[in-house]
């Protein structure tokens, strides 16, 4: 997985602007989410066309980290990136213009509600009690994506920790439009994979200075022991 350290610089800003280097670990269980996002086998199995290697590295720490909340009584989300007609009609640009038309034909494909691409990855813990999320979009939170929002406010989750795949796209895309939607959000970053040591260190840095807590599987699961 990747070897990621907050900056201490980083964290001088943060304490000057809120007080104190984390704002969220007082949250019980009871009113916090698990999002894990798109720990699917298009972006996992080796040899993929959208392959995270370092995201089969983290499966031991989502299955932890679910494990830990599940048992305190919190919530457990996975989240799965679905192709549809409706997002091919709502956001083109994406789907035309972003990708090549081979890029397309084989996302579409790959990710397609019944297909092998879409399913979770089999080494993750997925628990009866759980949800099953799709999204169409990056963000699960952004309007038209998917109805995680209005499912999380009706079960009283007040906090969101984000894990998965990818750290600097559709986790930290969620993870934004989270906080944006008053969810107190923290990253764990070594719950967290992308393609680049340097992708995942900019991403998690530019989330703490501005939207919320990073913190690591260790220090999250001791939150609720």
């Amino acid at each position: 997985m990747h070897n990621f350290t907050m900056p201490d610089w980083a964290i001088d800003r943060v304490v000057a602007r809120q007080g104190r280097a984390s704002a969220h670990g007082e949250v019980p269980a009871s009113a916090t989410a698990l999002v894990v996002v798109d720990m699917q086998n298009y972006f996992m199995a080796p040899g993929s066309r959208a392959e995270v290697p370092k995201a089969r590295a983290i499966v031991a720490n989502v299955n932890r980290l679910a494990g830990s909340l599940r048992d305190a009584g919190g919530l457990v989300v996975w989240i799965r990136t679905l192709f549809t007609q409706d997002a091919l009609d709502t956001i083109p640009h994406f789907h035309h213009e972003l990708m090549t038309r081979e890029g397309f034909e084989a996302r579409c494909a790959a990710l397609a509600e019944d297909a092998p691409g879409s399913a979770l990855w089999p080494e993750l813990d997925v628990r009866g009690g759980d949800l099953v999320v799709g999204k169409t979009r990056y963000s699960a939170f952004i309007q038209g994506a998917s109805d995680l929002d209005a499912t999380l406010r009706g079960k009283g989750v007040e906090a969101v920790l984000v894990a998965g795949t990818m750290t600097n796209a559709c986790c930290e895309s969620t993870a934004r439009d989270a906080m944006m939607l008053n969810y107190r959000t923290t990253m764990v970053h070594d719950a967290n994979a992308t393609l680049r040591d340097d992708e995942h260190e900019a991403a998690l840095v530019n989330f703490h200075l501005f939207f919320g807590d990073v913190a690591g599987t260790d220090e999250v699961i001791a939150r609720y022991s």
